[in-house]
């Protein structure tokens, strides 16, 4: 098959001729038709995530159709629609049985753990857990990005973070995760801040309903809409009469964890869903301020599969439209250059490669 390949941290992915997958037992092979460009991605390149072995194929969030079934596997079709969140559960440890298969203790991540989606195969192992049937009202490229950034921002949001209407929600970097984020709020009836450097994005946060925006720093080029600030989380409290009732830092960054917690009114609550790699050095978090001010500090990781069918809802009958981030699309000779920039010229909103 063709996948796209790097056999060192930093270097530009290629694309190459691989070995095709064979369906292992208990899982599956999946033809891949749509999968996400992540930030999350770019982290594995660049040697953060000490799972990653070379040679390597990223990508951990995918829609495709079922190809090749592996033995055991009961109730699914050659053929058959599918999406999997990034994280492989194994179903049988504690966290499992809760319920909770985004921490499994025994979990597994395409793109981290075993090579990933950006390929025109990609394997599912412990298909019954893990494995999720897509309705016909979600388009591909759609399914794709709920498997990391707009499943996870969902649970952020909506479980982790309590989000309720009328609260003012912050948003810290309006990339993937952060536009989902976004998206989602409004949705639940909260008023929104976004922040983040580009006017670009910025943009597209007040498109999908966001009330007020932050650019921070002093860019040549500004949004017109835009509050500049040199000082986030003053612009926002200000904003918001007090400060945030939930603030999400979405990008991860010591900068952004910093200001989203200092964003926060007393008693909010901040939901950590930006990667923090203990490579890049442990972030300086303002304890001071979490115990003045009794703060929630929390963190949020992926959302399980058996969590799925009320967002798959949700999206199927209008009422959140992932869609309207989707602003670019790439072949996979486009796509190792795409991630090789990513920390330099991310793209504003969400890229969907088509293999």
């Amino acid at each position: 098959m063709r996948a796209v390949v790097f056999e060192a941290f930093g270097d530009v992915p290629q694309v190459r001729d691989v070995p095709e997958p064979s369906a292992p037992e208990g899982g599956v092979v999946v033809a891949v038709e749509a999968t996400g460009l992540c930030r999350s991605d770019w982290h594995a390149l660049a040697g953060h995530d000490d799972d990653v072995q070379l040679p390597h194929v990223p990508g951990h969030e995918f829609a495709g159709r079922v190809y090749a079934i592996g033995a055991g596997v009961e109730g699914f079709t050659v053929g058959q629609r599918v999406t999997a969140p990034f994280v492989y559960a194994c179903g049988v440890c504690e966290p499992c049985r809760q319920g909770d298969g985004q921490v499994c203790l025994d979990q597994r991540q395409p793109g981290f753990t075993r090579w990933g989606s950006f390929a025109e195969y990609v394997v599912v192992e412990r298909a019954a857990v893990n494995l999720v049937p897509l309705p016909d009202e979600v388009p591909m490229p759609v399914a794709a990005i709920l498997g990391c950034r707009f499943g996870t921002s969902f649970r952020a949001v909506t479980q982790v973070g309590r989000v309720r209407a009328g609260e003012w929600v912050a948003v810290h970097g309006c990339g993937g995760v952060g536009l989902s984020a976004v998206a989602i709020a409004v949705a639940a009836g909260a008023r929104v801040v976004a922040v983040d450097v580009s006017p670009k994005a910025l943009e597209l946060a007040l498109r999908l309903g966001a009330e007020r925006v932050v650019q921070v720093g002093t860019a040549a080029e500004a949004s017109a809409a835009a509050i500049p600030s040199n000082d986030v989380p003053s612009s926002i409290r200000e904003l918001t009469d007090g400060g945030a009732h939930l603030s999400l830092d979405a990008l991860g960054s010591h900068e952004t964890c910093a200001n989203s917690i200092q964003s926060l009114r007393p008693r909010g609550r901040h939901v950590q869903v930006g990667l923090l790699p203990p490579a890049l050095g442990l972030p300086p978090v303002p304890m001071h301020t979490v115990i003045g001010r009794e703060l929630e500090v929390l963190g949020s990781h992926g959302l399980a599969a058996h969590a799925y069918p009320q967002l798959l809802a949700l999206v199927a009958a209008g009422r959140l439209d992932p869609a309207a981030m989707i602003t670019t699309e790439l072949t996979l000779e486009e796509a190792g250059p795409a991630l090789a920039a990513m920390a330099a010229r991310p793209p504003h909103g969400v890229a969907v490669i088509r293999p």
